[in-house]
């Protein structure tokens, strides 16, 4: 009897341990205490407005206006850098997964592209149909311009009159033999303004004043910069390049010896491209993305935006930055800039049959 209620209170014992061990396991278990000598962990959380990501091909000078639309919305910017092409391709090979909900281009030939490709969507806004001008958005608002950049002549004063300038079409006259600096075929720039000569003249006039180009022998060099360090080197006397190139050399040296003298004012105009966006097909965030390209339309971003890279405001109504304004004011080609996507095939194929490699 003595052995059976020995069992019993053993058993019982037993039974009371697992409970209280059972009972412990279902318990939320207490983190530990953290180190007050530790610093915390970055957070990870999203800013109360949300976020918005990007890829953009302009690289220089986003962040300061990226943070200030932070600031204004609440809406966190994250963003991945990368060239135009390459990051096409990688929303293109994402497809409905990509996290891409706006892509930002730097020429309006790599926007159609996206466009055609199906990887943008039409964005439906009236602050964006009122505040960017007509050329310089997709007809059916899937790209818009945000800034503009125009390719342009350059020379040097000492060896260079301005009166001896004109037009990109008078750089055919073979007094400039072996004086010219451009950038290669290869470019889009040179391809977007090669097209913008094709919508203007026809292919085949185009293709003359490519041809009279290439038998002056330029100097080929892919980078606007060392563009113009040649032309202030002696390595070269005329050049093309975007406005903004000199302007960021003049502001880091108010004394470069280069001048800028702006193409076409008796006719049509100097040539325009811009930096723009579109909101993708995928997009994860739409209307956050919507969003960001309402703000940068408006005034504060634009002269974010824009001051940040000397570029020029799409909108009339903005101010460009004092150095820029001191470039002095211009006529700028009114074609439509979805030109140059449509007639960028032809251009390269134009390009490559007058041997401007």
């Amino acid at each position: 009897m003595f052995k059976r209620k020995g069992i019993l209170l053993i058993a019982a014992a037993l039974l009371i341990v697992v409970a209280a061990l059972i009972a412990a396991g279902c318990q939320p278990q207490q983190p530990p205490q953290a180190d007050p000598a530790t610093p915390p962990p970055a957070q990870a959380e999203p800013a109360k407005g949300g976020v918005v990501n990007i890829y953009t091909a302009r690289h220089y000078g986003v962040e300061k206006a990226f943070d200030e639309f932070t600031r204004e919305t609440g809406i966190e910017i994250r963003f991945t850098t990368g060239s135009d092409a390459i990051l096409r391709e990688r929303i293109k090979a994402e497809g409905r997964y990509t996290p891409a909900d706006v892509y930002i281009a730097v020429d309006a030939g790599n926007l159609w592209l996206a466009a055609q490709d199906g990887l943008l969507s039409p964005a439906e806004s009236e602050v964006l149909s009122a505040n960017i001008p007509e050329n310089l958005r997709d007809p059916e608002n899937r790209w818009f311009g945000l800034t503009q950049r125009v390719r342009t002549i350059m020379y040097h004063p000492d060896r260079v009159a301005p009166e001896e300038l004109s037009t990109y079409e008078a750089l055919t006259d073979p007094k400039w033999r072996g004086r010219l600096v451009m950038r290669p075929a290869t470019h889009v720039y040179t391809q977007s303004l090669v097209a913008s000569l094709i919508a203007t003249h026809g292919e085949a006039r185009a293709e003359e004043i490519v041809r009279g180009w290439v038998a002056n022998e330029p100097t080929l060099i892919d980078s606007d910069t060392r563009i113009l360090e040649t032309l202030a080197a002696g390595g070269g006397d005329v050049a093309i390049t975007n406005h903004y190139y000199l302007g960021r050399l003049l502001n880091a040296d108010p004394n470069f010896p280069v001048r800028l003298l702006w193409a076409n004012q008796d006719d049509r105009g100097a040539h325009v491209n811009i930096s723009g966006a579109g909101v993708t097909a995928h997009a994860p965030n739409r209307d956050n993305a919507i969003k960001f390209l309402e703000w940068l339309s408006g005034a504060t971003g634009q002269r974010s935006f824009a001051d940040s890279n000397f570029e020029y405001p799409a909108i009339p109504a903005v101010a460009p930055h004092p150095l820029v304004a001191d470039f002095g004011p211009f006529l700028t080609d009114p074609l439509s800039l979805a030109e140059y996507g449509r007639l960028q095939a032809a251009a390269v194929a134009l390009l490559d049959r007058a041997g401007y490699r």
